[in-house]
């Protein structure tokens, strides 16, 4: 989508594309095998008990 040799800068190629020049530079983190197991844990509660709202989880 951003080319960053082409004539146009990369601030005009954002602004023309309708998002911030940031996001043109970030990199997202990889998630951790902690956060992993405990959004999988997360998800296996909510399937087993649907019913149950986020506070009944807790």
């Amino acid at each position: 989508m951003i080319n960053r040799s082409h004539k146009l800068s990369v601030a005009r190629q954002a602004k023309l594309l309708g998002f911030s020049r940031g996001s043109v530079y970030y990199s997202p983190r990889s998630v951790s095998d902690g956060d992993s197991a405990l959004m999988r844990r997360i998800d296996e509660m909510h399937l087993d008990y649907h019913f149950a709202r986020s506070r009944r989880l807790q």
